[in-house]
Protein backbone atom coordinates (compact mmCIF):
# COMPACT_ATOMS: atom_id res chain seq x y z
CA UNK A 1 0.00 0.00 0.00
CA UNK A 2 1.45 3.35 -1.06
CA UNK A 3 0.02 6.55 0.41
CA UNK A 4 0.62 9.57 -1.81
CA UNK A 5 0.69 9.65 -5.61
CA UNK A 6 3.41 12.19 -6.33
CA UNK A 7 6.68 11.40 -8.05
CA UNK A 8 8.00 9.33 -5.13
CA UNK A 9 4.78 7.35 -4.71
CA UNK A 10 4.38 6.63 -8.42
CA UNK A 11 7.99 5.45 -8.61
CA UNK A 12 7.55 3.25 -5.53
CA UNK A 13 4.46 1.70 -7.10
CA UNK A 14 6.37 0.84 -10.29
CA UNK A 15 9.38 -0.53 -8.43
CA UNK A 16 7.20 -2.71 -6.22
CA UNK A 17 5.07 -4.01 -9.10
CA UNK A 18 8.08 -4.81 -11.29
CA UNK A 19 9.59 -6.63 -8.31
CA UNK A 20 6.56 -8.93 -8.05
CA UNK A 21 4.30 -7.24 -5.50
CA UNK A 22 0.65 -6.34 -5.85
CA UNK A 23 0.17 -2.62 -5.32
CA UNK A 24 -2.55 -0.29 -4.09
CA UNK A 25 -1.80 3.41 -4.56
CA UNK A 26 -3.99 5.98 -2.82
CA UNK A 27 -4.07 9.79 -2.93
CA UNK A 28 -6.06 12.19 -0.73
CA UNK A 29 -6.68 14.77 -3.47
CA UNK A 30 -8.92 14.45 -6.53
CA UNK A 31 -5.83 14.93 -8.67
CA UNK A 32 -2.38 13.40 -8.38
CA UNK A 33 1.20 14.48 -8.86
CA UNK A 34 1.44 17.00 -6.02
CA UNK A 35 4.47 19.26 -5.88
CA UNK A 36 6.30 17.36 -8.62
CA UNK A 37 3.53 18.06 -11.13
CA UNK A 38 3.83 21.85 -10.79
CA UNK A 39 7.62 21.87 -10.56
CA UNK A 40 10.24 22.36 -13.23
CA UNK A 41 10.59 18.58 -13.20
CA UNK A 42 14.40 18.63 -13.31
CA UNK A 43 16.05 15.60 -11.69
CA UNK A 44 19.53 15.79 -10.10
CA UNK A 45 21.39 12.48 -10.31
CA UNK A 46 25.10 11.72 -9.97
CA UNK A 47 27.12 9.17 -11.94
CA UNK A 48 24.56 8.23 -14.59
CA UNK A 49 24.93 6.75 -18.07
CA UNK A 50 24.31 9.98 -19.99
CA UNK A 51 27.25 11.65 -18.29
CA UNK A 52 29.56 8.81 -19.28
CA UNK A 53 28.21 8.84 -22.85
CA UNK A 54 29.13 12.53 -23.21
CA UNK A 55 32.53 12.17 -21.63
CA UNK A 56 31.73 13.79 -18.28
CA UNK A 57 33.43 11.86 -15.51
CA UNK A 58 31.59 11.24 -12.26
CA UNK A 59 31.48 8.65 -9.51
CA UNK A 60 29.63 7.82 -6.33
CA UNK A 61 32.77 8.77 -4.42
CA UNK A 62 32.80 12.26 -5.95
CA UNK A 63 29.12 12.75 -5.20
CA UNK A 64 29.67 11.64 -1.60
CA UNK A 65 32.61 14.01 -1.26
CA UNK A 66 30.46 16.85 -2.58
CA UNK A 67 27.70 16.31 -0.02
CA UNK A 68 30.04 15.63 2.89
CA UNK A 69 31.91 18.87 2.21
CA UNK A 70 28.61 20.67 2.92
CA UNK A 71 27.63 18.58 5.93
CA UNK A 72 26.76 20.32 9.18
CA UNK A 73 26.02 17.15 11.11
CA UNK A 74 22.60 16.28 9.68
CA UNK A 75 23.71 13.71 7.08
CA UNK A 76 23.46 9.96 7.66
CA UNK A 77 26.28 8.67 5.49
CA UNK A 78 24.69 5.23 4.96
CA UNK A 79 21.41 6.79 3.77
CA UNK A 80 23.27 9.31 1.61
CA UNK A 81 25.34 6.48 0.10
CA UNK A 82 22.16 4.62 -0.79
CA UNK A 83 21.01 7.63 -2.81
CA UNK A 84 24.23 8.23 -4.71
CA UNK A 85 24.75 4.53 -5.52
CA UNK A 86 21.14 3.74 -6.46
CA UNK A 87 20.47 6.93 -8.47
CA UNK A 88 21.94 5.49 -11.66
CA UNK A 89 20.14 2.12 -11.39
CA UNK A 90 16.88 3.97 -10.66
CA UNK A 91 17.27 6.01 -13.83
CA UNK A 92 18.04 2.88 -15.86
CA UNK A 93 15.02 1.10 -14.38
CA UNK A 94 12.52 3.88 -15.06
CA UNK A 95 13.96 4.55 -18.52
CA UNK A 96 13.81 0.84 -19.35
CA UNK A 97 10.07 0.62 -18.63
CA UNK A 98 9.36 3.93 -20.42
CA UNK A 99 8.36 5.61 -17.16
CA UNK A 100 10.80 8.49 -17.59
CA UNK A 101 12.57 10.21 -20.46
CA UNK A 102 15.29 12.59 -19.37
CA UNK A 103 17.99 14.50 -21.19
CA UNK A 104 21.13 15.73 -19.47
CA UNK A 105 21.73 19.47 -19.32
CA UNK A 106 25.53 19.61 -19.74
CA UNK A 107 25.94 23.27 -18.79
CA UNK A 108 23.75 23.39 -15.68
CA UNK A 109 26.21 23.70 -12.77
CA UNK A 110 25.98 22.23 -9.31
CA UNK A 111 25.07 24.92 -6.81
CA UNK A 112 28.35 24.79 -4.85
CA UNK A 113 30.96 24.77 -7.60
CA UNK A 114 33.90 25.34 -5.28
CA UNK A 115 33.36 22.16 -3.25
CA UNK A 116 35.12 18.83 -3.77
CA UNK A 117 33.23 16.57 -6.17
CA UNK A 118 31.12 19.39 -7.67
CA UNK A 119 30.45 19.36 -11.41
CA UNK A 120 29.99 22.24 -13.82
CA UNK A 121 27.21 20.34 -15.55
CA UNK A 122 25.72 16.94 -16.27
CA UNK A 123 23.96 15.95 -13.08
CA UNK A 124 20.72 17.87 -13.81
CA UNK A 125 18.38 16.21 -16.30
CA UNK A 126 15.35 17.67 -18.06
CA UNK A 127 12.15 15.91 -19.18
CA UNK A 128 11.30 15.37 -22.80
CA UNK A 129 7.79 16.46 -23.84
CA UNK A 130 5.02 13.99 -23.05
CA UNK A 131 1.76 13.46 -24.97
CA UNK A 132 -1.06 13.79 -22.45
CA UNK A 133 -3.58 12.32 -24.89
CA UNK A 134 -2.04 8.92 -24.14
CA UNK A 135 -3.46 9.12 -20.60
CA UNK A 136 -7.07 8.99 -21.80
CA UNK A 137 -9.48 9.90 -19.03
CA UNK A 138 -6.56 10.37 -16.63
CA UNK A 139 -5.15 13.37 -18.49
CA UNK A 140 -7.30 15.74 -16.44
CA UNK A 141 -6.43 14.10 -13.14
CA UNK A 142 -2.87 15.40 -12.87
CA UNK A 143 -2.39 18.42 -10.61
CA UNK A 144 -1.63 21.69 -12.40
CA UNK A 145 -1.74 25.42 -11.74
CA UNK A 146 -2.60 27.02 -15.03
CA UNK A 147 -1.80 26.64 -18.72
CA UNK A 148 0.15 23.49 -19.51
CA UNK A 149 3.90 24.05 -20.07
CA UNK A 150 4.55 23.49 -23.78
CA UNK A 151 8.32 23.82 -23.47
CA UNK A 152 11.11 21.77 -22.02
CA UNK A 153 12.85 23.54 -19.19
CA UNK A 154 16.12 23.72 -21.11
CA UNK A 155 14.30 25.81 -23.75
CA UNK A 156 13.43 28.47 -21.15
CA UNK A 157 15.64 31.04 -19.39
CA UNK A 158 15.45 28.85 -16.27
CA UNK A 159 17.33 26.15 -18.17
CA UNK A 160 19.62 28.48 -20.06
CA UNK A 161 17.46 28.72 -23.20
CA UNK A 162 15.95 31.63 -25.07
CA UNK A 163 12.34 31.04 -24.08
CA UNK A 164 11.30 31.16 -27.75
CA UNK A 165 9.70 28.33 -29.72
CA UNK A 166 8.77 28.74 -33.36
CA UNK A 167 5.02 29.41 -33.76
CA UNK A 168 4.43 26.34 -35.94
CA UNK A 169 6.17 24.11 -33.39
CA UNK A 170 4.20 25.64 -30.52
CA UNK A 171 0.99 25.03 -32.50
CA UNK A 172 1.99 21.36 -32.93
CA UNK A 173 2.59 21.01 -29.21
CA UNK A 174 -0.73 22.61 -28.33
CA UNK A 175 -2.62 20.40 -30.79
CA UNK A 176 -0.94 17.28 -29.44
CA UNK A 177 -1.20 18.28 -25.76
CA UNK A 178 2.55 17.87 -25.42
CA UNK A 179 3.71 18.98 -21.98
CA UNK A 180 7.09 19.54 -20.39
CA UNK A 181 8.44 20.25 -16.91
CA UNK A 182 6.92 18.36 -13.97
CA UNK A 183 3.80 17.66 -16.00
CA UNK A 184 5.91 15.46 -18.30
CA UNK A 185 7.60 13.74 -15.35
CA UNK A 186 4.34 12.84 -13.61
CA UNK A 187 2.51 12.05 -16.86
CA UNK A 188 5.05 9.43 -17.89
CA UNK A 189 5.16 7.86 -14.44
CA UNK A 190 1.37 7.71 -14.36
CA UNK A 191 1.19 6.18 -17.85
CA UNK A 192 3.63 3.46 -16.81
CA UNK A 193 1.50 2.72 -13.74
CA UNK A 194 -1.72 2.56 -15.76
CA UNK A 195 -0.07 0.25 -18.31
CA UNK A 196 0.61 -2.16 -15.43
CA UNK A 197 -2.89 -2.02 -14.01
CA UNK A 198 -2.01 0.35 -11.16
CA UNK A 199 -4.90 2.81 -11.00
CA UNK A 200 -4.50 5.36 -8.21
CA UNK A 201 -7.48 5.66 -5.88
CA UNK A 202 -8.13 9.40 -5.54
CA UNK A 203 -10.02 11.31 -2.86
CA UNK A 204 -8.82 8.88 -0.21
CA UNK A 205 -7.59 10.77 2.87
CA UNK A 206 -7.98 11.07 6.62
CA UNK A 207 -5.19 8.62 7.27
CA UNK A 208 -4.24 6.66 10.38
CA UNK A 209 -1.86 3.75 10.32
CA UNK A 210 -2.94 0.39 11.69
CA UNK A 211 -0.29 -1.20 13.91
CA UNK A 212 -0.58 -4.70 15.32
CA UNK A 213 2.11 -6.26 17.52
CA UNK A 214 4.60 -3.63 16.44
CA UNK A 215 3.97 -4.11 12.74
CA UNK A 216 2.22 -1.70 10.36
CA UNK A 217 -0.61 -3.66 8.74
CA UNK A 218 -2.50 -1.03 6.78
CA UNK A 219 -4.30 2.25 7.25
CA UNK A 220 -7.68 3.68 8.16
CA UNK A 221 -8.77 6.08 5.43
CA UNK A 222 -11.75 8.27 4.67
CA UNK A 223 -13.44 8.30 1.28
CA UNK A 224 -16.81 9.75 0.31
CA UNK A 225 -17.39 10.64 3.96
CA UNK A 226 -16.94 7.06 5.17
CA UNK A 227 -14.08 5.42 7.02
CA UNK A 228 -12.52 2.28 5.65
CA UNK A 229 -9.64 0.07 6.75
CA UNK A 230 -7.28 -0.93 3.97
CA UNK A 231 -5.09 -3.88 4.84
CA UNK A 232 -1.56 -4.11 3.53
CA UNK A 233 -0.35 -7.70 3.74
CA UNK A 234 3.32 -6.77 3.73
CA UNK A 235 4.13 -3.06 3.79
CA UNK A 236 2.96 0.54 3.74
CA UNK A 237 5.05 3.18 1.94
CA UNK A 238 4.51 6.80 2.96
CA UNK A 239 5.00 9.30 0.13
CA UNK A 240 2.70 12.12 1.20
CA UNK A 241 4.98 15.16 0.88
CA UNK A 242 6.03 17.72 3.47
CA UNK A 243 4.38 19.89 6.11
CA UNK A 244 5.00 23.42 4.82
CA UNK A 245 1.28 24.31 4.87
CA UNK A 246 0.72 23.16 8.47
CA UNK A 247 1.17 26.15 10.77
CA UNK A 248 1.39 24.11 13.96
CA UNK A 249 4.10 21.82 12.61
CA UNK A 250 6.04 24.73 11.10
CA UNK A 251 6.05 26.61 14.39
CA UNK A 252 7.03 23.45 16.26
CA UNK A 253 9.99 22.51 14.09
CA UNK A 254 11.35 25.01 11.57
CA UNK A 255 14.34 27.21 12.39
CA UNK A 256 12.69 30.39 11.09
CA UNK A 257 9.68 31.79 9.27
CA UNK A 258 8.22 30.01 6.24
CA UNK A 259 5.39 32.34 5.32
CA UNK A 260 4.84 31.80 1.60
CA UNK A 261 5.28 28.22 0.37
CA UNK A 262 5.57 27.73 -3.39
CA UNK A 263 4.11 24.21 -3.22
CA UNK A 264 0.44 23.16 -3.40
CA UNK A 265 -1.48 23.80 -0.16
CA UNK A 266 -2.16 20.07 0.16
CA UNK A 267 1.19 19.45 1.89
CA UNK A 268 0.01 19.53 5.49
CA UNK A 269 2.10 16.85 7.18
CA UNK A 270 -0.30 13.89 6.93
CA UNK A 271 2.49 11.35 6.54
CA UNK A 272 4.66 12.95 9.19
CA UNK A 273 1.86 12.70 11.75
CA UNK A 274 1.19 9.08 10.80
CA UNK A 275 4.86 8.21 11.17
CA UNK A 276 5.13 10.02 14.51
CA UNK A 277 2.09 8.17 15.83
CA UNK A 278 3.80 4.90 14.86
CA UNK A 279 6.87 5.87 16.89
CA UNK A 280 9.13 7.15 14.11
CA UNK A 281 12.34 8.96 14.87
CA UNK A 282 12.70 12.35 13.22
CA UNK A 283 15.54 14.05 11.38
CA UNK A 284 16.43 17.39 9.76
CA UNK A 285 13.25 18.94 11.14
CA UNK A 286 14.51 22.51 11.28
CA UNK A 287 15.09 22.75 7.54
CA UNK A 288 13.23 23.00 4.23
CA UNK A 289 13.89 23.35 0.52
CA UNK A 290 13.88 27.12 0.99
CA UNK A 291 13.26 29.62 -1.78
CA UNK A 292 12.46 33.36 -1.83
CA UNK A 293 8.94 33.87 -3.15
CA UNK A 294 6.70 36.53 -4.58
CA UNK A 295 2.99 36.46 -3.75
CA UNK A 296 0.67 36.71 -6.76
CA UNK A 297 -2.60 38.12 -5.35
CA UNK A 298 -4.41 37.61 -8.65
CA UNK A 299 -3.48 33.89 -8.70
CA UNK A 300 -5.04 31.47 -6.25
CA UNK A 301 -5.13 27.75 -5.69
CA UNK A 302 -8.48 26.08 -6.15
CA UNK A 303 -8.86 25.96 -2.37
CA UNK A 304 -8.46 29.75 -2.18
CA UNK A 305 -4.89 30.21 -0.93
CA UNK A 306 -2.70 32.80 -2.64
CA UNK A 307 -0.10 31.30 -4.94
CA UNK A 308 3.53 32.15 -4.29
CA UNK A 309 6.04 32.11 -7.12
CA UNK A 310 9.69 31.12 -6.59
CA UNK A 311 11.92 34.10 -7.36
CA UNK A 312 14.78 32.46 -9.24
CA UNK A 313 15.64 34.81 -12.11
CA UNK A 314 14.38 38.28 -11.19
CA UNK A 315 16.76 38.71 -8.23
CA UNK A 316 19.81 37.73 -10.34
CA UNK A 317 19.33 40.07 -13.32
CA UNK A 318 21.21 43.36 -13.84
CA UNK A 319 19.68 46.63 -12.64
CA UNK A 320 18.08 45.05 -9.59
CA UNK A 321 19.01 44.31 -5.97
CA UNK A 322 17.38 43.21 -2.72
CA UNK A 323 17.22 45.23 0.48
CA UNK A 324 15.83 44.64 3.95
CA UNK A 325 13.51 46.77 6.07
CA UNK A 326 16.37 49.15 6.84
CA UNK A 327 16.93 49.75 3.15
CA UNK A 328 20.25 47.87 3.15
CA UNK A 329 21.52 44.99 1.06
CA UNK A 330 22.01 41.82 3.09
CA UNK A 331 23.09 39.06 0.69
CA UNK A 332 24.39 38.00 -2.69
CA UNK A 333 21.07 38.18 -4.53
CA UNK A 334 22.23 35.66 -7.15
CA UNK A 335 23.23 32.94 -4.67
CA UNK A 336 21.43 29.60 -4.80
CA UNK A 337 17.92 29.95 -3.51
CA UNK A 338 17.92 27.25 -0.85
CA UNK A 339 21.10 28.44 0.87
CA UNK A 340 19.94 32.06 0.58
CA UNK A 341 17.42 31.38 3.32
CA UNK A 342 20.22 31.69 5.85
CA UNK A 343 20.39 35.40 5.10
CA UNK A 344 16.62 35.83 5.38
CA UNK A 345 16.62 33.96 8.70
CA UNK A 346 19.30 36.11 10.31
CA UNK A 347 18.05 36.90 13.82
CA UNK A 348 18.77 40.17 15.62
CA UNK A 349 18.84 39.59 19.40
CA UNK A 350 18.59 43.34 20.08
CA UNK A 351 15.22 43.68 18.36
CA UNK A 352 14.29 40.00 18.84
CA UNK A 353 13.23 39.90 15.21
CA UNK A 354 14.22 38.89 11.69
CA UNK A 355 15.46 42.15 10.13
CA UNK A 356 15.61 40.74 6.60
CA UNK A 357 11.97 39.65 6.50
CA UNK A 358 10.25 40.86 4.53
CA UNK A 359 12.77 41.94 1.93
CA UNK A 360 12.22 43.98 -1.21
CA UNK A 361 13.42 43.56 -4.75
CA UNK A 362 14.30 47.02 -6.05
CA UNK A 363 14.76 47.57 -9.80
CA UNK A 364 14.84 50.40 -12.28
CA UNK A 365 13.41 51.10 -15.72
CA UNK A 366 16.38 49.49 -17.46
CA UNK A 367 15.35 46.22 -15.81
CA UNK A 368 11.70 46.83 -16.67
CA UNK A 369 12.50 47.51 -20.35
CA UNK A 370 14.54 44.32 -20.74
CA UNK A 371 13.27 41.62 -18.40
CA UNK A 372 10.01 40.03 -17.22
CA UNK A 373 8.73 40.25 -13.67
CA UNK A 374 6.94 36.96 -13.01
CA UNK A 375 4.63 36.64 -16.04
CA UNK A 376 4.57 40.39 -16.76
CA UNK A 377 6.63 40.96 -19.89
CA UNK A 378 8.44 44.20 -20.77
CA UNK A 379 6.01 46.69 -22.25
CA UNK A 380 2.95 45.23 -20.55
CA UNK A 381 1.20 46.95 -17.61
CA UNK A 382 2.35 45.97 -14.12
CA UNK A 383 -0.17 45.06 -11.42
CA UNK A 384 -0.99 47.41 -8.55
CA UNK A 385 1.10 45.43 -6.05
CA UNK A 386 4.28 46.55 -7.84
CA UNK A 387 5.22 49.85 -6.16
CA UNK A 388 6.42 52.63 -8.49
CA UNK A 389 8.11 55.95 -7.71
CA UNK A 390 10.22 58.62 -9.37
CA UNK A 391 12.89 58.65 -6.66
CA UNK A 392 14.36 56.17 -4.21
CA UNK A 393 13.29 58.38 -1.29
CA UNK A 394 9.69 58.24 -2.49
CA UNK A 395 9.95 54.49 -3.15
CA UNK A 396 11.26 53.89 0.37
CA UNK A 397 8.43 55.93 1.88
CA UNK A 398 5.82 53.96 -0.05
CA UNK A 399 7.09 50.54 1.07
CA UNK A 400 7.84 51.67 4.61
CA UNK A 401 11.62 51.32 4.76
CA UNK A 402 14.36 53.79 5.74
CA UNK A 403 14.28 56.66 3.21
CA UNK A 404 17.83 57.72 4.05
CA UNK A 405 19.46 54.30 3.81
CA UNK A 406 17.92 53.22 0.52
CA UNK A 407 19.42 55.99 -1.66
CA UNK A 408 22.80 55.43 0.01
CA UNK A 409 22.56 51.69 -0.59
CA UNK A 410 21.72 52.25 -4.26
CA UNK A 411 24.63 54.66 -4.64
CA UNK A 412 27.04 52.11 -3.16
CA UNK A 413 25.64 49.26 -5.27
CA UNK A 414 25.88 51.35 -8.44
CA UNK A 415 29.58 52.03 -7.86
CA UNK A 416 30.26 48.32 -7.38
CA UNK A 417 28.12 47.34 -10.38
CA UNK A 418 29.90 49.81 -12.67
CA UNK A 419 33.22 48.22 -11.68
CA UNK A 420 31.67 44.71 -12.02
CA UNK A 421 33.06 43.91 -8.59
CA UNK A 422 30.60 43.33 -5.76
CA UNK A 423 33.02 43.76 -2.88
CA UNK A 424 30.18 43.54 -0.34
CA UNK A 425 28.65 40.15 -1.18
CA UNK A 426 30.55 38.70 -4.15
CA UNK A 427 27.62 38.68 -6.57
CA UNK A 428 28.68 37.55 -10.02
CA UNK A 429 31.85 35.71 -9.04
CA UNK A 430 30.59 32.14 -9.70
CA UNK A 431 29.16 30.43 -12.75
CA UNK A 432 25.97 29.75 -10.84
CA UNK A 433 25.54 33.46 -10.05
CA UNK A 434 25.69 34.22 -13.77
CA UNK A 435 23.62 31.25 -15.00
CA UNK A 436 20.23 32.82 -14.18
CA UNK A 437 21.37 36.31 -15.19
CA UNK A 438 21.42 37.99 -18.58
CA UNK A 439 23.55 35.52 -20.52
CA UNK A 440 23.89 37.91 -23.43
CA UNK A 441 26.38 39.76 -21.19
CA UNK A 442 29.80 38.41 -20.32
CA UNK A 443 31.12 37.66 -16.87
CA UNK A 444 29.76 39.52 -13.87
CA UNK A 445 27.84 41.86 -16.20
CA UNK A 446 25.32 39.02 -16.56
CA UNK A 447 24.09 39.82 -13.05
CA UNK A 448 25.48 43.26 -12.12
CA UNK A 449 24.02 46.49 -13.48
CA UNK A 450 23.42 49.89 -11.91
CA UNK A 451 20.00 51.31 -10.98
CA UNK A 452 19.99 54.75 -12.56
CA UNK A 453 16.94 55.14 -14.78
CA UNK A 454 13.58 56.09 -13.27
CA UNK A 455 10.91 55.39 -12.52
CA UNK A 456 11.96 52.85 -9.92
CA UNK A 457 10.06 49.80 -8.67
CA UNK A 458 9.78 47.54 -5.63
CA UNK A 459 8.08 44.23 -4.84
CA UNK A 460 7.98 42.42 -1.51
CA UNK A 461 9.94 39.17 -1.21
CA UNK A 462 9.10 36.64 1.49
CA UNK A 463 10.61 33.36 2.62
CA UNK A 464 9.01 30.34 1.04
CA UNK A 465 9.91 26.77 0.26
CA UNK A 466 9.49 24.15 -2.44
CA UNK A 467 8.71 21.80 0.43
CA UNK A 468 10.05 20.76 3.81
CA UNK A 469 12.90 18.25 3.90
CA UNK A 470 12.71 16.98 7.43
CA UNK A 471 10.59 14.08 8.53
CA UNK A 472 10.64 10.44 9.52
CA UNK A 473 14.15 9.00 9.62
CA UNK A 474 14.90 6.02 7.40
CA UNK A 475 17.72 3.58 6.96
CA UNK A 476 19.44 2.86 3.64
CA UNK A 477 16.61 0.48 2.65
CA UNK A 478 14.03 3.28 3.03
CA UNK A 479 12.59 1.61 6.14
CA UNK A 480 11.26 4.19 8.58
CA UNK A 481 13.03 3.73 11.91
CA UNK A 482 11.89 4.39 15.46
CA UNK A 483 13.41 6.73 18.02
CA UNK A 484 16.09 4.12 18.78
CA UNK A 485 17.01 3.68 15.12
CA UNK A 486 15.32 0.31 14.74
CA UNK A 487 13.12 -0.33 11.67
CA UNK A 488 9.38 -0.08 12.22
CA UNK A 489 8.19 -3.34 10.73
CA UNK A 490 6.25 -2.90 7.51
CA UNK A 491 6.76 0.89 7.18
CA UNK A 492 8.78 2.62 4.44
CA UNK A 493 9.05 6.19 3.20
CA UNK A 494 10.18 8.36 0.28
CA UNK A 495 10.03 11.99 -0.80
CA UNK A 496 9.53 15.01 1.46
CA UNK A 497 7.75 12.99 4.15
CA UNK A 498 11.11 11.54 5.22
CA UNK A 499 14.28 13.13 6.51
CA UNK A 500 15.98 13.97 3.21
CA UNK A 501 18.81 11.57 2.27
CA UNK A 502 20.84 14.66 1.33
CA UNK A 503 20.06 16.45 4.59
CA UNK A 504 19.60 20.18 4.08
CA UNK A 505 21.91 20.23 1.04
CA UNK A 506 20.24 21.30 -2.20
CA UNK A 507 22.91 19.94 -4.52
CA UNK A 508 21.76 21.45 -7.82
CA UNK A 509 18.73 21.86 -10.05
CA UNK A 510 16.49 18.87 -9.37
CA UNK A 511 18.01 18.33 -5.93
CA UNK A 512 14.62 17.39 -4.44
CA UNK A 513 13.33 15.11 -7.18
CA UNK A 514 16.51 13.06 -7.57
CA UNK A 515 16.39 11.72 -3.99
CA UNK A 516 12.57 11.43 -4.09
CA UNK A 517 12.60 9.19 -7.17
CA UNK A 518 15.58 7.19 -5.93
CA UNK A 519 14.12 6.50 -2.51
CA UNK A 520 10.76 5.68 -4.10
CA UNK A 521 12.65 3.10 -6.14
CA UNK A 522 14.51 1.78 -3.08
CA UNK A 523 11.31 1.65 -0.98
CA UNK A 524 9.29 -0.15 -3.65
CA UNK A 525 11.92 -2.81 -4.19
CA UNK A 526 12.59 -3.28 -0.48
CA UNK A 527 8.88 -3.57 0.33
CA UNK A 528 8.43 -6.11 -2.47
CA UNK A 529 11.18 -8.26 -0.99
CA UNK A 530 8.89 -8.84 2.00
CA UNK A 531 6.41 -10.43 -0.41
CA UNK A 532 9.00 -12.70 -1.93
CA UNK A 533 10.41 -14.10 1.30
Amino acid sequence: MIIGAGAAGLTAALAARESGASVRLIEKQDRLGGTAAISGGVVWLPDHDQMAAQGISDSSAEALAYFLSLNHGELDEAVLSAFVTEAGPMLSFLTGIDAIKLTMMPDYPDYYEDRPGAKRGGRSLDNELFDYRSLGQWKDRVFDHGPAPRMMLRETPLGGGSGVVKPEELQRRNAGDLRGWGQALVGRLLKACLDRGIEPVLGCGGYRLCVENGRVTGAIVERDGKQDTITARNAVILATGGFEWNDALKHAFLRGPLEAPASPPTNRGDGLKMAMAAGAGLGNMTSAWWVPTLALPEAQWRSGETRNMPVLIERTLPHGMMVNREGKRFCNEAANYSALAGAFHQFDPATYDYPNLPAYLIFDSQFRERYPLASFLPGTPLPEWVVRADSFEELAAQIGIDATNLPATVERFNRLAERLDDQDFGRGKTGYDRFYGDRSRDGAAATLGSLTKGPFYAVEIRMGALGTNGGAKTNAQAQIVDVDGEPISGLFGAGNVISAPTGSVYAGAGGTLGPALTFGYIAGRAAARLVNR
